[in-house]
């Protein structure tokens, strides 16, 4: 067990939109509310996974719907602790022994630390994904066919209530179409677990690797180009591409950030191309008309200049980044895992391949 204070919640934030793969909602909003609640409630206590008991039982709290919505539609802030109290109630359970994220992302790895400082409940080290997606019934433990629900969903006007589905699929369109009634973003908590079902399905010590990418990429005095190598040495990652955004189409759409960006290579990558497709999240990245990264695989864009992290919704013209790919976790490249988020769910007609095979692919080809 150790405390996450401020310095520790500034890294946590840089680093979990670094995993979010461009979605999971802006950083700087969700800092901003964990900040506010560890001065006002004390830090908050980070207990590992080994540390928590098999029968205990705990609850995530997370932002739900189109992360640009966010920039407009800023929390009240008691919106979080109500979503997780209201399924506590349901549930039954008088005592929930801690939190944890749903997904690694600038707001949801911060709301489950506001609702932790708030109700003085540990924050576990772990979550659903290993990353962010943008679907509720892609989280590993449904992998393991643990139910999302009951799960409660709330808004900034208060409208509140409670799911229970026949599967977490089911979770995903019904909640959907509560979320968009309620202007495209909604606060949810769902997907109770056992610390048993954590130890089992959970992806183990998000939070601390959340950390250290917030530590390298906000240390000062160093050069963009060594820290980003010691970042790809972390993370077993690859850059992919350096380039400037000359064009991004986007549209906010059944409660979804979609669209594509277009790169036009700088540096050692001039006279290329890349383009990204995302839904919330970054899928697919194509370099000069090849997949070089693929989902579940993450496919990061960070500024070229500082590798501050860059969401969807902050996407613009001219903005100079560098594509970083990583492997996803092991429990997203199995079959069933390739089967809930891989590229032909999501409507790509491509095989799922690992990025260390199109990494090599791609240098082979010289592409």
């Amino acid at each position: 067990m150790r405390y996450l204070d401020q310095a520790a919640v500034e890294n946590i934030a840089v680093g979990a939109a670094f995993l979010g793969t461009g979605g999971g909602g802006d950083p700087y909003i969700g800092k901003l509310m964990a900040l506010s609640a560890i001065e006002k409630f004390g830090p908050v206590k980070l207990f590992s996974v080994d540390e928590i008991q098999d029968e205990d039982f705990f609850i995530p709290a997370a932002m739900m719907g189109a992360p640009s919505v966010l920039v407009e539609k800023f929390p009240k802030g008691d919106e979080f602790v109500k979503v997780f109290q209201k399924l506590a109630k349901y549930l039954g359970k008088e005592l929930i022994a801690g939190t944890f994220p749903m997904e690694a992302g600038g707001v949801n790895s911060m709301i489950p630390i506001v609702v932790a400082a708030q109700l003085g409940l540990p924050l576990i080290d772990c979550d659903g994904m290993g990353r962010a997606f943008p679907e509720l019934q892609m989280v590993t433990f449904n992998l393991d066919g643990i139910p999302a629900t009951p799960m409660a969903i709330t808004d900034e006007k208060g409208n509140i209530g409670i799911f229970e589905t026949i599967d977490n699929k089911w979770t995903e369109r019904l909640a959907r179409v509560a979320t968009v009634e309620m202007g495209a973003s909604a606060l949810v908590s769902l997907y109770p677990a056992t610390g048993a079902q954590i130890k089992q399905s959970g992806v183990h010590h998000i939070v601390t690797l959340s950390e250290q990418i917030g530590a390298i990429i906000t240390s000062k005095n160093r050069d963009a180009g060594d820290k980003l190598q010691e970042l790809l040495k972390l993370v077993s990652g690859y850059e992919l591409f350096q380039g400037k955004i000359v064009d991004v189409i986007r549209e906010t759409k059944g409660g979804f950030n979609l669209g594509q960006m277009h790169l036009e290579g700088i540096e050692a990558f001039k006279g290329g191309e890349m383009k990204v497709h995302f839904q919330n999240e970054n899928l697919i990245a194509e370099k000069n008309g090849q997949v070089v990264a693929m989902t579940p695989d993450l496919i990061c864009l960070v500024d070229y200049e500082t590798l501050s992290p860059v969401t969807t919704e902050s996407l613009k013209y001219g903005k100079r980044v560098r594509v970083v790919g990583l492997p996803a976790h092991e429990k997203w490249r199995t079959e069933k895992g390739v089967q809930t988020v891989g590229p032909r769910y999501f409507g790509y007609d491509y095989d799922y391949v690992a990025i260390e095979e199109l990494v090599k692919k791609a240098v082979a080809e010289n592409v």
